[in-house]
């Protein structure tokens, strides 16, 4: 067993992955992105690893994401610790997309920006009781990434629009019915479902760890996103967000205004660009060609003055009042969305 800020063991026929930062829930930094990768390659060449397992440490949280207050600090510094994060990052999404070992992610807590990208893009996704799942992006100033602009649109009809843009959290059965998760499981058998992985045969199937995950699954619970389809998908099928609010304006109910309270407290910039990112990702051939993308709009987030707004009014003063500029989405130009749209250079290699 390895030690550290990532746990690495191996129990019975299952490779297991522990993050290993519960203080800070989990969140990542650039070595732990290394170990990660470096454990992957490692347990996909061991004949006698069937399956791989990754969790977080603590009860509060699997993975709140990157350490933004580490990307504001190298943005701010202009050393290029950031650009290297993410890339180094997106080629771990990439990785965990195509692994080909059954890959099981336990999602229990919070999983949100990073921790969606080493989960929902696994094989087997499994969401407690306690699941609050998110990507909160536009809320600091920046965009979805880790491949969610792959992910979101896949959802039913505009729920990843939905998620993509609001920032707001969902629970298990949400994320479920978004597509985002695959079954549901009692925060107090996850032990157990990593014993039964563990004694697997060797060689297992992802057949068979699907077999083994049934056996502790639960029935999920109502999703709201799935109650208020109707409205979601109405409101935000138009590719503006002035359209979007708009509509919202117009529906009944607290849902869409709730929607519509809360997308008035983001960024401008990040809205506007967030859903350009969501619509193209809805084109897009491949994951790879999302990866690419969302590379290029990080690399320009790093001039971008709501990206260094935003962390500072989530995490540095923690005064939640973020003064954006522009302040509203008619002040953003289109010029300005167009210029985070600029290829990475070097492009993404994966």
């Amino acid at each position: 067993m390895q030690q550290g800020e990532v746990i690495i063991e191996r129990r019975g026929t299952a490779g297991i992955i522990r993050l290993n930062r519960p203080r800070a829930l989990n969140s990542l930094t650039l070595p732990m992105i290394r170990t990660l990768a470096e454990a992957l390659h490692g347990f996909a060449s061991e004949s006698d690893v069937s399956s791989l397992v990754i969790t977080g440490e603590g009860e509060r949280g699997f993975c709140a994401g990157g350490d933004i207050r580490a990307l504001h600090e190298s943005a701010r510094a202009g050393d290029g610790l950031a650009g290297t994060f993410w890339r180094e990052e997106f080629r771990l999404n990439h990785m965990i997309a195509f692994y080909p070992k059954p890959y099981v992610a336990l999602m229990d807590g919070i999983t949100m920006g990073g921790g969606v990208g080493l989960s929902s893009h696994g094989r087997h996704r499994v969401v407690t009781e306690r699941t609050r799942l998110a990507m909160p992006e536009t809320g600091i100033g920046y965009v979805p990434d880790v491949g969610a602009t792959w992910l979101l649109p896949k959802a039913p009809g505009e729920a990843g629009t939905w998620l993509g843009l609001t920032g707001l959290d969902i629970g298990a059965a949400d994320a479920i019915y978004a597509g985002l998760a695959d079954l549901q499981v009692a925060s107090s058998r996850l032990d157990a479902v990593i014993d039964a992985l563990s004694d697997l045969p060797r060689g297992s199937s992802s057949s068979d760890v699907n077999a083994a995950l049934q056996a502790f699954c639960e029935p999920r619970g109502e999703s709201r996103l799935q109650q208020n389809a109707a409205i979601i998908d109405r409101a935000f099928s138009f590719d503006s967000v002035e359209q979007i609010l708009a509509a919202l304006a117009e529906q009944e109910g607290e849902f869409a205004a709730e929607t519509r309270r809360v997308l008035l407290t983001r960024s401008p910039t990040s809205l506007k660009l967030a859903l350009r990112l969501l619509r193209s990702g809805r084109r897009s051939a491949s994951l790879a060609e999302c990866l690419g993308r969302e590379l290029g709009a990080c690399l320009q987030m790093l001039d971008n003055p709501d990206f260094f707004e935003g962390i500072r009014a989530a995490v540095i003063d923690k005064d939640r009042n973020p003064k954006w500029s522009p302040a509203s989405v008619e002040g953003v130009e289109p010029a300005t969305v167009e210029r985070f749209l600029k290829p990475a250079e070097p492009p993404l290699s994966l």
